[in-house]
Parts: C-alpha cells; sequence; structure tokens
C-alpha cells in the first residue's frame, strides 16, 4: 500500500500533499509486465491520479488522468477515487528507446508530446468535468501543474519520479503536489521556490529513505505546517464478472449473435488488472435473451 501525508501551512496559504507509491507502481510493473520507460510513464500518470483523487471531496468520486502523445507508449490511463486507491493502463507496456540527454529513461519520449492530457471529474452529476489541455513535455509532472495553472487557475508545483532497477522492478516512486490559495503572499511563494529548489528529486528522496511527512515538511519548511490526513492508497481494480457482462452487452445483440455462433469460449481480460473471464457459447446467448426481454 503506498502512504500519503498532507499538511498545510500555519496561514492556510499553501497546502503539500505527498505520496510514498513504490508499492503501487511496483503492482503496475507485475501486470504489465512492463519495459523501464513505461514503468515511469505509466507510474507517473498513476501516482498523480492517486494525488488528485485523495482531494475529491465525495466519497464516491472519481478521477481519471488519460493521455495520448502519440509515442510509441500509445494511451495511458489512471482512474482514482477519493481515498486514493488508484488503477491504471497502457497500450504499449513494453517500449525500448534510447535514454535521453540527461542519460535517464526518456519518459517524454516514450509519452510522445504531439496530443493532449484529459482530465475527468465524475462528481456523481448528470455530467462529468471534462478538461483538456495540450502536453508541454510529456514528462507529466509539467503537464500536471500546467493543467492546474490553465484550466483550473491554481499555481501548482508537481514533481513525480520512479526509479527503475536493473531487473526492471522498481526502487522507488512517488510524488508530491504543493498548491497555492489566493491569498498566499509573495514572501509565502518565495519561500516555497526556495525550498523547492534546493531540494533532490523526489524518486530519490524516497531512495533515501525519506518520509512522505518528512518530503511535506521540506516543501513547507518555514510556514509552520500543520498535518491535515494521512491516508494508505493502494493499486485496487474493481473489475467483477457482473461489470464484464455489461460491456458485453453493450457491443449489441448482432455481435454477440456473432461470436455465440462461432461455438467457442469468448475471453475478455481487464486491461486495468490482467484477470480473464471467460464465457462458454450457452453464457453469450443467455446474454443475448436478456438483450431481448429488456427491449
Amino acid at each position: 500500500m503506498g502512504k500519503m501525508y498532507r499538511a498545510i501551512s500555519a496561514d492556510g496559504s499553501a497546502f503539500a500533499e505527498v505520496l510514498d507509491a513504490k508499492d503501487i507502481v511496483s503492482e503496475i510493473e507485475k501486470i504489465n509486465q512492463s519495459s523501464a520507460v513505461v514503468t515511469a510513464a505509466l507510474g507517473r500518470l498513476t501516482i498523480a491520479a492517486s494525488l488528485m483523487g485523495y482531494m475529491l471531496k465525495g466519497e464516491s468520486d472519481t478521477i481519471t488522468l488519460r493521455i495520448n502523445g502519440g509515442g510509441p507508449a500509445g494511451q495511458l490511463t489512471a482512474v482514482a477515487d477519493s481515498w486514493g486507491n488508484v488503477k491504471s493502463c497502457v497500450s504499449n507496456p513494453v517500449v525500448e528507446i534510447p535514454l535521453n540527454a540527461q542519460g535517464k529513461l526518456d519518459v517524454g519520449g516514450a509519452v510522445g508530446t504531439d496530443g493532449n492530457l484529459s482530465v475527468v471529474r465524475d462528481l456523481g452529476l448528470k455530467e462529468p468535468y471534462v478538461g483538456v489541455i495540450p502536453l508541454v513535455s510529456g514528462e507529466i509532472a509539467e503537464d500536471i501543474a500546467n493543467y492546474y495553472a490553465s484550466s483550473e487557475q491554481i499555481p501548482t508545483v508537481c514533481s513525480l519520479g520512479v526509479l527503475v532497477n536493473p531487473d526492471l522492478t522498481v526502487r522507488s516512486a512517488g510524488g508530491f503536489l504543493v498548491q497555492l490559495l489566493p491569498f498566499a503572499d509573495e514572501k509565502c511563494i518565495d519561500i516555497i521556490e526556495a525550498n523547492i529548489a534546493k531540494m533532490p528529486p523526489v524518486s530519490k528522496l524516497f531512495d533515501d529513505g525519506a518520509t512522505p511527512e518528512e518530503i511535506a515538511g521540506m516543501l513547507l519548511d518555514g510556514l509552520e505546517p500543520n498535518v491535515l490526513d494521512t491516508a494508505e492508497p493502494v493499486y485496487y481494480c474493481d473489475c467483477s464478472r457482473e461489470r464484464t457482462e455489461e460491456v458485453l452487452i453493450s457491443i449489441g445483440e448482432e455481435e454477440l449473435s456473432k461470436i455465440a455462433a462461432e461455438g467457442k469460449d469468448t475471453e475478455v481480460c481487464c486491461h486495468f488488472c490482467g484477470k480473464n473471464y471467460v464465457f462458454t457459447p450457452d453464457e453469450i446467448t443467455e446474454l443475448i435473451a436478456g438483450i431481448g426481454k429488456e427491449s
């Protein structure tokens, strides 16, 4: 499970949220058997979704982050609830490209920059709130910060990091969001900027053993931070046989009839957790019969 920590400055003008997500990103690597750069890319998006999801108010609220930047990894999707629990998937889990100019995993190269970041908040209303912005770098953290600045007018600093071992297991993973409220003064901004400037990358902080509480303290140092709350989000997929039946029904009676006529078992795999659901021709026929009764 992950470790989430939230703190706020004594005057309420700045807020920091930090997540140690090593266990969550490790689960992503196990499910997808992903290459290092895809583990880093999908891990970053998943961390961002968990951080943003935990800021939702309603218990049943969810947030979906989706990136399609035209890169070889294809589309990346992450979905989180208001507890920070999260699931994610990627079109192409294995991508092999050279390191970037800094000798690090080229997340931007795998994701691409010719596309958009979409943020869908489902708050239980008639229609979800959807925000779409062009990608800035494909490195994801910059794109998240740009989303907040352009779509919600909230000054935000976002840092996301994943370190991958030579054997492709996850060495460290985590991230943070720092946001300023409208009444934050210049002194507060200067303090936070100075704090961030002297901090190592967030993945190194976690690799060196720093806790989310310690990192939040570094971010809000000099602003007398107080703890808001903590949580232990997990990688969680809520797929089920019933939901899979609904997906099959959604393709329509005509297509289901063709599937049943083939006389073979139909296997449906969940993209988020890799679980397989098998339906016999008779079970497909029962689904068709159910459609007929509803109509």
